[in-house]
């Protein structure tokens, strides 16, 4: 291409930008040597423009040589079309005008050069880093954690606008050939414009778009990555955002923590079952505390149905308005947690908390059985590893309250059965999401042949 069509481009690439601020456009000479750069520098690393072309270029005995040099440089790239031009500016790119050859150069900032700590999913004995923003990292971690030959990455684009990059991480060997085929029709069918967190993926690409459950695991560690990709399984790792998509997922799946891989079997095990049981605190005692108050007393013992009776003589409303409002504080508490600053947040929820509950039982608004119901539910709410379920039991509590405030006992146990037939119902990319328990011998992929999938 002549030289004086790449110059005209070049002054299309800076119309496009002209409104940009940080827009630098920069000639620099040396004796017969003469270079045009053009670039954003919100987005890109000036010591590394100075350090590996602006220097290079006075060091270099001809034009010959540094454009060489350039070509030779790691991630460098000639012109293709304005279109990826824009894209390449855009992504932190450097356009470096040399003769007749326009090259485009990635020197972007490097704003997550460390992984950061875990601050959701924690543990005490495993690994404490967690995947980065930075989706180049992020690779780096999976791949330090998972040293296998037959892993592949594929990179693919959402979101019409932001171009946000989503890498496809699977071992080939073990992968679903169906659930992969099903993985990219489902993200290259997506048309949004901004996509910028796993989160809004998983709402994009789920087939139904109205659902209670998560039927993808969304996780901030790497070594869960590792662990679910030597399961078969895909993980996606989005540009910008330090959570990654691992699909097909079940049921189990949110139930397990990764710490339960670095603990003896009785102890992992006993964990997972006081998950459990704290599942079913969280979905069924405040459906069953209503129906035993003002339906069915007759479930507990003569004993125990006078004490909840007595505690309750002094309020003036059914059960039911009573464990909305409790449950509602505490639904405003938890999210009250999570908006204020980090100093205060805990202390200024835990004081309100038992201000608020010990006034409202002293005043009669609600009994003391229903503080400790609340209080129980609160907790085992938490105990539930990964924070998307979490959030689904908390709404689904309430369906099964609003049937028990109708039809009592008998109201929990026909919704509970409901909910079951719901989760069996699922898929997860054709996996069955009820599956309850993964990981055993006979569950695990089989090695095959490695084969490319189109």
């Amino acid at each position: 291409m002549r030289k004086s069509d790449l110059e005209q481009r070049m002054e299309l690439l800076k119309h496009r930008f002209a409104a940009s601020p940080d827009l630098i456009d920069q000639k620099v000479n040396q004796d017969e040597k003469e270079i045009r750069l053009l670039y954003l520098d919100s987005l890109c690393d000036e010591i590394k423009i100075k350090k590996d072309i602006i220097d290079q270029l006075y060091d270099s005995k001809g034009m010959a040589e540094f454009e060489m040099y350039i070509s030779m440089l790691p991630g460098s790239m000639t012109f293709q079309s304005f279109e990826k031009a824009v894209q390449f500016v855009l992504t932190g790119h450097v356009a470096i005008l040399c003769f007749d050859i326009l090259y485009f150069l990635d020197v972007k900032i490097d704003m997550a050069a460390q992984p950061q700590p875990t601050t959701i999913e924690n543990t005490i004995l495993g690994p404490k880093t967690a995947l980065s923003e930075d989706v180049k990292i992020s690779l780096a971690q999976v791949r330090k954690r998972y040293l296998s030959a037959s892993l592949k990455i594929e990179n693919q684009t959402a979101g019409t606008i932001s171009k946000t990059a989503i890498y496809l991480v699977y071992d080939e060997e073990l992968v679903d050939p169906e659930v992969l085929k099903q993985v990219k029709e489902k993200i290259a069918g997506i048309n949004e414009e901004v996509v910028q967190s796993a989160g809004q993926l998983e709402q994009l690409i789920n087939s139904k778009k109205k659902m209670l459950f998560p039927t993808m695991l969304m996780t901030e560690r790497p070594d869960r990555v590792a662990f679910n990709l030597a399961e078969g399984k895909i993980a996606m790792l989005i540009d910008g955002t330090g959570f990654a998509l691992v699909v097909p997922s079940v049921f189990y799946d949110f139930f397990s923590a990764v710490e339960d891989l670095y603990l003896p079997f009785w102890v992992s095990n006993f964990l997972v079952v006081i998950r459990y049981f704290g599942l079913a605190i969280a979905l069924l005692v405040p459906a069953i505390y209503v129906s035993v108050a003002s339906y069915n007393p007759e479930v507990f013992r003569v004993q125990l149905s006078l004490s909840i009776a007595g505690s309750r003589a002094a309020v003036p409303y059914p059960s039911f308005i009573e464990v909305l409002f409790m449950l509602g504080m505490m639904e405003l508490l938890t999210e009250a947690s999570l908006r204020l600053p980090k100093v205060i947040g805990s202390t200024a929820t835990t004081v309100g908390g038992l201000i608020l509950g010990q006034a409202a039982q002293q005043a009669g608004l609600v009994s003391s059985i229903m503080i400790i119901v609340v209080a129980a539910v609160a907790i085992s709410n938490f105990v539930i590893p990964i924070n998307t379920m979490g959030l689904s039991i908390r709404v689904a509590k309430y369906l099964l309250l609003l049937f028990s405030s109708i039809f009592g006992i008998i109201g929990v146990v026909g919704a509970f059965v409901a909910l079951v037939i719901h989760l069996c119902s699922l898929r997860s990319f054709g996996k069955p999401y009820f599956k309850l328990f993964i990981g055993e011998p006979g569950d695990r992929p089989v090695r095959h042949k490695a084969r490319t999938i189109s």
